[in-house]
């Protein structure tokens, strides 16, 4: 059975290879989405080309919901994007994948049933499949080179789904078992740099002694340490007034 995780539902209109409907269950999958509807797929089903390229996904092909034409995929759905990369003449909202998939998401959040559509490999959907749809998902590709292979375009819009739904932090740190240093050890790494530079006489001529010390303060400020880092340029210092006193 699908999951309970509400999401919207992916309709490969007339998909033409095997290949291609694997790799977009694999592609779905990889970001959380199981709802897969197939509509008149041309080489029939099951399909084992398919199968074999879906790999670990294979599962959202069991669950697939199959069907003869595009209203019947469509027929409980309230809200229907259609992905194209050419101008249809057609007035409609055009979305880029990123904000379609945030309208997408509110949309689900708020009860409705959302359908994402994406045509068969040769030429994309045709005008009459999108003017069922309530709006357009373009994406910004190269205009000389504008199509998307099925796979690739169901993994972006499966990717920027997952987006915003799980609210991705746009960067973190990988802490490796540390912390960030806090304010004290900093302070306290600050004072033996600055203890151990003055008896090399590194704060020379004296009068500008207290704003070297200013500059190499804002110097370990400015650095996002970590405690181990703390230790370690603690170890680093120590070490090297050994060597200075051995030699």
């Amino acid at each position: 059975m699908p999951t309970d995780t509400p999401q919207p539902n992916f309709v490969l209109v007339r998909p033409q290879m095997g290949e291609n409907i694997g790799a977009a269950a694999r592609a779905m999958w990889n970001f959380g989405l199981d709802r897969m509807r197939i509509v008149a797929p041309r080489d029939g089903w099951p399909n084992q080309r398919a199968v074999a390229m879906a790999s670990g996904a294979g599962r959202l092909l069991d669950e697939a919901v199959l069907t003869p034409d595009l209203p019947t995929a469509l027929d409980d759905c309230a809200f229907t994007f259609a992905t194209t990369a050419r101008p249809r003449g057609l007035t409609k909202p055009v979305y880029t994948p990123e904000e379609a998939m945030k309208e997408a998401h509110a949309r689900v959040q708020a009860g409705e049933k959302v359908a994402v559509m994406f045509g068969p490999e040769r030429a994309g959907l045709e005008n009459e499949d999108i003017a069922k749809a309530n709006a357009i998902i373009s994406v910004p590709v190269n205009p000389e080179f504008a199509s998307l292979n099925l796979g690739q375009c169901v993994l972006l819009c499966a990717y920027e789904w997952r987006r915003a739904a799980h609210a991705a932090t746009p960067m973190e740190y990988e802490l490796a078992g540390t912390d960030w240093a806090s304010a004290i050890e900093v302070e306290k790494l600050s004072e033996h740099y600055e203890d151990r530079l003055s008896d090399a006489g590194f704060f020379f001529p004296e009068e500008k002694a207290d704003s070297m010390k200013t500059n190499l303060r804002n110097l370990w400020s400015r650095m996002p340490l970590t405690r181990a880092d703390v230790q370690t340029l603690h170890g680093v210092l120590r070490q090297m007034v050994r060597w200075k006193e051995r030699g």
